[in-house]
Order: structure tokens, then sequence, then C-alpha cells
């Protein structure tokens, strides 16, 4: 970095203007995701250089405006008010300049240096739209910038203009907008008094945002301010009481909702014969009311089909490489070294066969996390939720409450945080409870290895029934509760719905990332110590011979006959569920360590070289394998002689049938230790996580139950 000081530039917009991908347009790579302190809501910040300026770029959570109502504009408003940034870049919506513009004239009462980035500018020129941005920088006195971040154009000059806007002197501070005779008038008087009464007040906070707060009544402020509403002058309120009534909110709202819409008329122009937009007609399908949920449905299974026919072959690869190469240069530098054997057993029995055989799902986790970020992207996501809103209504909550589930499908720890969304603390908790019935991540590798073994031609509509199950559990769940701990009307859903746009590539895959590395973290972390863990419940008390003596597998064989009626008594599957409640992936893992093979020396072990081609080639032959089987959605079937050791003993230990049951109790029963930790700190007691475990183990018993035994009574056993 040079030696300028950094200029700290914030990033204010609404939702769906896309200020994400502008910003990721511009960062990329160089983009630190974390959280805002003391909150769960998503901070993002860059730090780069651009024409040899150091530029920090902080990322302010979507909202429509500044008022205090929700988390996200109490979070933006304060960072601007407090941390008093060198610059605003504002991004607007081209296509929807109105609302839009509604947060701009409130970001212009903080007195700070701004900049407009005029986004999807590509599309508002598309459908005919024509707009003088020269006239908004002589109305507001910003400059205004066209930009497409998809396309990634505008992008330098908008660079080049924060460089240039901001050091320089006071005469590039915006305009300050005339909100009437009345209300200025107001406002000199306020001012006035401050000066002769509260003088520090007008060098703490934006004169004018202090000013308008204050008039407003905004008791933030006014306790942040330390002043009483009762000390302030009534001389300075008669006349707009008189005039307006008593609701200063709601005038100063009206005031700038009435210049929002004036400067659009003057500044856009749209042409007289408007054209039915894509969006619309599309929208006439998929939010019809007959035809939205089944669209859904039919969504969400070509997403699954898509995700097993692309991702299993990499999959096979990475399986392939950790039972071969791997564990053969582990016990050759270990043997090298002259480590003892019950070393070389801890790091290919559990090592290797732990972590490794969970990161063979990660090709998976990331290809669903792909298709998942194009449905958000494309727009489809938030009609979802919309459609779903009939039938979250059934249960007391609203469509809204449908989008920390559908958060959930990728990991259940988001979901919990994004239920702080939710106005009503009745609809926080129950979505909360509702959640972990969303069939995560974490969970997809339990399923693909059992599918892989009893279902290889039916992969994807297998596990899309799982998912499916989820979701009307949670539905069945929500109208208990509502009967019962939760009773009550629920509430009005109001929603934007964004345009449909197609999501640039480069945005897929930084979003895919963020979405996905946790898994990664997972299982080079606690992942890794649950392995080596689990290795020595196997082999202790020291030396036993048979892993079911050791202390996991005697604790598997106390919990088996809790679950002989569900299909899977046996102290394998008992034990693998028992270390699942640390994280639902480590069932697998710990699957891998109970039946791996005994290590076994090879008497003609291939070279190194032998090795590195073997790699490279079945990595080719992978990726050709996914190109070629994309588009044939119904999978290929897997040899018998292709089985795996873990393969070849769940056969032997399940039957379709069960492992469908097994598959059904993973997905319900208890949620992992981080989900209940979540828990906890969002309703800050153990009331509501105790109220989860009870009622998703009973959950679960009972659904794995009722399918075993009704399939043994319909002759399904076999």
């Amino acid at each position: 970095m040079s030696g300028l000081k950094s200029l700290v530039v914030a990033v204010a917009g609404n939702p769906n203007a896309g200020k994400s991908t502008l910003i990721n347009a511009i960062a990329g790579s160089r983009l630190h995701v974390g959280n805002w302190p003391g909150v769960t809501v998503e901070k993002k910040e860059a730090r780069f250089e651009f024409e040899g300026r150091p530029i920090q770029l902080i990322d302010l959570p979507g909202c429509y405006s500044l008022s205090p109502y929700t988390q996200e504009e109490i979070i933006s408003r304060d960072y601007l008010v407090t941390e008093k940034p060198d610059l605003i870049i504002n991004v607007v919506d081209a296509t929807n300049l109105e609302r839009n513009l509604y947060l701009t004239i409130q970001l212009l009462e903080l007195g700070i240096p701004m900049i407009m980035a005029l986004n999807i500018h590509d599309e508002a020129e598309a459908k005919g739209y024509a707009i003088n941005c020269k006239q908004i920088e002589g109305t507001l006195g910003i400059k205004v910038i066209p930009t497409s971040a998809t396309r990634r154009t505008g992008l330098d000059q908008l660079l080049n203009t924060v460089v240039s806007e901001t050091g320089n002197d006071s005469s590039n501070l915006p305009r300050t907008l005339n909100y009437g005779e009345d209300i200025e008038t107001a406002l000199s008087g306020l001012a006035d008094h401050l000066h002769r009464e509260h003088p520090a007040l007008l060098e703490r906070y934006p004169r004018r945002w202090l000013l308008l707060k204050l008039l407003e009544g905004d008791s933030i402020v006014q306790q942040s301010a330390n002043i009483a509403p009762a000390t302030l002058p009534p001389q300075i309120f008669d006349h707009l009481n008189r005039a307006h009534g008593n609701d200063m909110e709601g005038l100063l709202a009206d005031t700038r909702y009435a210049l929002s819409a004036g400067l659009c008329r003057e500044v856009l122009k749209k042409p007289e014969l408007r054209s039915i937009e894509i969006t619309e007609k599309i929208d006439r399908i998929v939010l019809n009311r007959f035809l939205g949920i089944p669209i859904f449905l039919a969504a969400m299974w070509l997403l699954f089909k898509l995700t097993f026919n692309l991702s299993a072959p990499f999959g096979e690869w990475i399986k392939a490489m950790t039972e071969g190469p791997f564990k053969r240069w582990a016990a050759a530098i270990l043997g090298g070294i002259g480590a003892p054997d019950w070393t070389v057993s801890l790091v290919n029995d559990g090592v290797i066969a732990g972590v490794g055989f969970v990161l063979v799902f990660v090709p998976v986790i990331f290809a669903m996390m792909f298709f998942i970020t194009f449905l958000e992207g494309s727009g489809y996501m938030a009609r979802a939720a919309f459609v779903m809103d009939r039938a979250m209504h059934a249960i007391g909550l609203h469509g809204k409450s449908f989008i920390p589930m559908l958060l959930g499908f990728g990991c259940n720890v988001p979901g919990i945080y994004a239920t702080r969304t939710l106005e009503n603390p009745k609809d926080k908790v129950l979505t909360a409870l509702l959640i972990p019935l969303m069939s995560c991540g974490a969970r997809l590798p339990v399923y693909v290895v059992f599918v892989g073994v009893f279902f290889p031609g039916h992969s994807g509509t297998v596990i899309w029934t799982l998912y499916v199950m989820g979701i009307l559990l949670a539905i069945l769940m929500g109208f208990i509760f509502k009967k019962t701990l939760f009773r009550g009307e629920a509430p009005m859903f109001i929603m934007e719905l964004p345009p449909y746009r197609m999501p640039s590539f480069s945005s897929l895959c930084l979003h895919t990332w963020e979405k996905g590395k946790h898994f990664l973290f997972k299982a080079g972390t606690y992942i890794f110590a649950v392995s080596i863990l689990v290795w020595f419940m196997l082999n202790l008390p020291w030396g036993v011979e048979h892993k079911k003596d050791s202390y996991l597998g005697q604790a598997g064989q106390v919990m088996a006959p809790a679950l002989a009626p569900l299909g899977f008594g046996t102290w394998e599957a008992a034990s693998s569920l028992i270390t699942g409640v640390i994280a639902k992936e480590i069932v697998v893992g710990t699957m891998g360590e109970i039946y791996a093979p005994k290590h076994e020396d090879k008497k003609e072990a291939p070279t190194l070289g032998e090795d590195l081609k073997e790699i490279v080639i079945s990595f080719g032959t992978a990726a050709k394998t996914a190109v070629t089987t994309l588009l044939y959605l119904p999978g290929k079937e897997e040899k018998e002689e292709d089985q795996s050791a873990l393969n070849k003993a769940i056969m032997a230990g399940f039957t379709p049938l069960s492992s469908f049951a097994f598959m059904a109790f993973v997905l319900l029963y208890m949620p992992c230790m981080i989900v209940l930790a979540a828990m906890r700190q969002e309703f800050g007691t153990w009331k509501w996580v105790g109220v989860g475990f009870v009622y998703q183990t009973i959950l679960a018993w009972t659904v794995a139950m009722i399918i075993y035994q009704g399939g043994l009574f319909l002759g399904l056993g076999a």
C-alpha cells in the first residue's frame, strides 16, 4: 500500500439495486466477510488500491430508508452518523428510480460527499428509459455515474470519480434540498435553540440530519443526544401542528416522497407504449395460485438432478484418491520415519478415512450452492417465498419466514440468524424451531452414500423427496405449534419481487464460495479433531480387538435397541448417530472409520510417478464424465466392482427401506451443537433450545418408525 491515507467509502442502496453485484465486481476476492460488532448481520469490506490511492470499501446492509425500524436500517444509519466516511456511493436501480431516490434524499441530509452509481443502466436503456444524469447532478449536487455491475461497465469511471471527489474541499458536498417554507422555518428555529443550549451537538452529529430527527421526534436520537422533547421550545412546532397535524414523521416522509417523485418526473422519460415485460410474463405463470408450488417443487427437483449429475464424477475421484494414493503416501512417509503401527492406523483409518470421506462430498455441496445461488440471483427465490405465503399462513407465519428457511437449505445456522429480520418475537422463535427441519448441506453426505448404494438410478429424486419431507413436516409442526404454544393471527406479508436477471458467472462463483467454504473449514478444523477422537473411541480400551467392544461401540450398543423398530438397530448405526450430534457430516466420517478395513501392506505399491499420473488421468476422466452426463437426468448405475468397503458394509447392514428410514432420521433428529448454540445466542435462554431438542428427537423416531414399519406392512422390506 502507498503512504496516502486510505479513503473510507460506504456503499449504500436499496435491496435488489445490484449493490452486492457491484461490490463483487469492484472488490472480487479482496472482499472480506464478517459480522457487524454485536450483531450477526453480515458485514462486507474490502481494501484495495486504485490509481495509487488506497480505498476501504464498506458495504452497508441493503435498506429502503434510514428510519430505525429494522436492524439493517439501524446499522446503516449508525455507521454513517458516527463513523462519518469520506464518501458515500449510493447504488440506485435505474429501472426503479423513484423508489430508490427516497433513500438518496435521506442520505443527502447527512451532508457527506456522495456519488450516485446509477446501476442496471443497461436494462433501463433496453426498456426505452431515458434518464437525464446531468439534471440529477444539477438538482442534487452530486456526481451521477451510469453503471452495469453485471457487464462491468462504468466501474473505472466510478472509481476515478471516488478518488477525485474526496479530499479536495467542501465544494463537493451535496446540495441541501428545500423541504418547504413551514419545515425550513421550524428547522431554522430549532437550529437557533441548539446553538444557544446544545452547541456541542451540532458538532457531534450531521447538522441538518440532527435537526430533522429532532423535528420528527425520533426517540433513539433524542435519547442519544440527551434531549427531552419537553425541553424544546413549543413555538417551533406550533405552526406545523396547526397546518399539518401532529404527525411530524409522516409529514417529512411525505415531503421526501414528493421530492423523489417530482425529480423522477423531471429526469426520467419512459416510452409511451410500454410492452409487457418478460418479468410480468413469467410471473403470470410462476406466481399462479395453482401452478406456483408445483413449479417450485419441480425447480428444486431439477436442481438436485443437475447437482448430482455434475458432481458425482468428481466425488468418485476424491474417494479414489483418499482410498488409494493418499493412504499409500501417508503409510510410506510414516513408515520411513519409523512411526509405530498405531500412528499409521490413526492417520489412515482415522484422519484420512474420517476427514477424507467427508471431503468426498465437497463437489456435491459446491454444486448445490452454485445452483441455489443462481436461483437467488435470478430473482426466483423471492418468488418461492411469495408462493409459499399461503402455506406459511396455515402455521401462523408469513412468506417472509420462508426466507430464513430457504437459507437453512445451505446451513441451518445462517437461517437461525436470519430470523432477526422478523419483527415479531413469536415469529422469530417459531421460525427458528422449524428451520432445523430444512435439510442443510451437512446432511447431504449421508444421503449421497445411501442413495449411491440403494438408489443409484434415482439419487436426485430420492434426495428431493427428503427435502420435500422436511418442508411438509415443518408445515405440520408449525400448525401444531400454532394451536398450542404460538396462538395468534398470521401477520401480513409485504415483499418486493425483483426483476428476473441473469447472474454473472463471477458473481455466482463468489457467492458459491461464500456459502460453501464453511464446509471446507469445518472439515479442516473440528471434523478433523472429531475424526481423531472417534479413532481413539474405537480403539479404547487400548488393544481392544473388536471395534464393537470399544467405548464408542459400547455406547452404540446401549442406544441400538431404541433404534431397532426403525430398521437400523445396530451398534454401527447408533454410534454414527451419536457422533452426528456434533455435526451431521460426521455420521458418514464415523461410518468410514467403523467400516475401514485393517491396514495391509501392499506387495507392489505403485510408484510416486504412477500415482501422480493416475491422479491427473482420473481427474480428466471425471471432468469428461461430468460434462457428458450433465443433461442425462436418470443418473448412472454403479457397478458392483466399484463398491467401496463402506458401501459393501452398508449394503450388508441395511435394506432399501431401512436406509430410507435412516436418512429420514438423520434429516429430523436433534440439531447439531452449532445450531443449538445459535438458538441459545439468539433467544438468550435454553428454553427453546430444549424444546427444539426434544420435539425433533421424538419427531425423528416417530417418522422413521412409520416409514420402516409401514413399509414392512406394505411388503416393501426386501
